[in-house]
């Protein structure tokens, strides 16, 4: 949008305010593209019987389409697959149980919310074949920056030989940075962890460590789903 806005300076500014919008109109089209074929792509992996986990929100409520991880589960719906969902609580924001679970329910999807500590459990005896997550950014190896807890849900993925996808498009991927060592990590506000909503749940002068996301190193990731195919880790790394 900055870069438009400045390729149009010394323009009438009725010109410029029309073409920022059509910009703006096509980067919304293009991410409903996006999410669509992300989906198309990645219900090819979803069989009747799974049993899907996903962390975080990474549906309609955070894209301008049908969401990235999300986009998976619903196409697969769509054509008529069986399946079920775990989802997340994501502590300590609950993007999980607010967002997540809010879609799936009005989307009919079957679906159960657990707390984050459950994880372990739900795979063990709930059956979950596979992990689902979305990416906030992805490095030129295949490390991939997701909301807090993904990482550990891919060591767990590991320790119990099931698959763990990363589903995001292609603009995620930041090819200047190589390794998922050079993404910045934001730690948020330690209020965060002293209340839960209104409610203070530890201590006041607690010591609080709030990493916003962790990096999942791509040695743990089964596959990548974009909107152009999905890549195993190797080939991925090859693009």
């Amino acid at each position: 949008m900055e870069n438009k806005f400045n390729a149009l300076s010394g323009f009438n500014i009725d010109l410029i305010k029309k073409a920022i919008l059509r910009e703006a109109l096509d980067i919304l089209e293009e991410d409903k593209l996006m999410c669509a074929a992300i989906g198309k792509n990645g219900a090819k992996l979803i069989k009747n019987g799974d049993i899907i986990l996903t962390h975080c929100n990474a549906g309609i409520l955070a894209t301008a389409g049908q969401g990235t991880a999300l986009s998976i589960i619903y196409e697969a719906k769509k054509q008529g697959k069986r399946f079920k969902v775990y989802a997340d609580e994501t502590r300590p924001l609950m993007q999980g149980s607010r967002l997540t679970m809010w879609e799936l329910i009005q989307n009919r999807i079957d679906a159960t919310l657990i707390c984050d500590d459950m994880a372990a459990s739900a795979i063990k005896n709930k059956g979950v074949t596979k992990i689902i997550v979305g990416a906030d950014r992805i490095a030129r190896n295949g490390d991939a920056a997701n909301k807090i807890g993904t990482y550990g849900l891919a060591v767990l993925a590991k320790y119990h030989g099931i698959p763990f996808y990363i589903a995001a498009p292609s603009s995620t991927i930041d090819k200047d940075i190589k390794s998922g060592m050079d993404i910045p990590i934001e730690e948020r506000n330690r209020d965060e962890i002293i209340y839960t909503g209104s409610k203070q749940t530890a201590p006041l002068n607690a010591k609080v460590y709030n990493p916003a996301f962790d990096v999942t190193p791509h040695n743990l990731i089964s596959s990548i789903i974009t909107e152009k195919g999905i890549y195993e880790i190797e080939r991925f790394r090859r693009i």
